[in-house]
């Protein structure tokens, strides 16, 4: 089979494992059915923004062009620092944008990766943030009406915690076991006052279990820019990360807007 076009990030499902659909072109295409296939992915040079659809030779926060990055409401610096959301004070590129996407239920999680982190997301992206973090476990901790208190209580958290995920570790499933709800409970009064009150009793630790054949021993990171054609065995699926022969990963999302064909035997 071969499939032709341009790519975004995969889409999940929570089952055990999770289920993995990537969009190409006009296909979506089951990547769980092709674990143990070989397979050769070949970028064909060419990257469009994903917003505007103009061809561009690099993307910016993954697959947009520079024009639409300075500009577009998904883009907006609090993407990826919820405390500095102003929607709630009526300031944002663009409020109707912001008012089904700030100014909605968020979540503050914790989550295991490759360590402990505190994260922030919408409740519609519960479960797909934890698993495109690659978490083994997940808790949800406190639930806010708008994006910037949610970022407020994980900066407090942030300071005593990491926000961030060493891919590698949480592709070799390396991670000290901790009680999530212990974690949650010890975290609570680190919370300023005013917040406490978001704080969720919701003890449900969320467990997930990925397509993987094997774990890999060593890693090493595949780069379309330089190399444009992989062929190799695909041994799994972690996060947004596919393996191939056990040991050379690919990170999909960062080739949103990327042109490729695939094919598999």
């Amino acid at each position: 089979m071969q499939y032709f076009g341009q790519i975004s990030k995969m889409q999940t499902a929570l089952s055990n494992p999770v289920k993995y659909i990537l969009p190409i072109g006009e296909k979506k295409v089951s990547i769980n059915n092709i674990i143990g296939s070989n397979i050769q992915i070949h970028f064909d040079g060419e990257i469009k923004c994903v917003a505007c659809s103009k061809k561009i030779n690099k993307t910016y926060m993954q697959g947009y062009c520079y024009p639409c990055f300075i500009s577009l409401p998904q883009t907006e610096e609090c993407v990826f620092k919820p405390h500095l959301c102003r929607a709630h004070e009526g300031k944002a590129r663009d409020m109707s944008w912001a008012e089904s996407h700030c100014l909605t239920n968020t979540y503050v999680y914790l989550s295991l990766t490759s360590n402990l982190k505190v994260g922030v997301t919408r409740e519609n992206h519960i479960p797909s943030r934890w698993i495109d973090q690659g978490a083994h476990y997940a808790i949800k901790f406190a639930k806010t009406p708008n994006r910037h208190l949610a970022g407020m209580i994980e900066v407090a958290l942030s300071k005593h915690m990491s926000d961030r995920t060493k891919w590698r570790q949480m592709i070799q499933g390396k991670y000290d076991m901790i009680d999530l709800m212990d974690k949650k409970n010890q975290l609570v009064g680190l919370v300023p006052d005013d917040y406490k009150k978001y704080i969720l009793e919701d003890s449900n630790i969320v467990k997930f279990e990925y397509p993987m054949t094997t774990i890999p021993e060593k890693i090493k990171s595949f780069n379309f820019d330089k190399n444009h054609t992989l062929s190799g065995k695909l041994t799994g699926i972690k996060g947004q990360y596919i393996i191939i022969n056990n040991e050379t990963v690919v990170n999909i999302r960062k080739y949103t807007g990327y042109h490729f064909s695939i094919s598999h035997e």
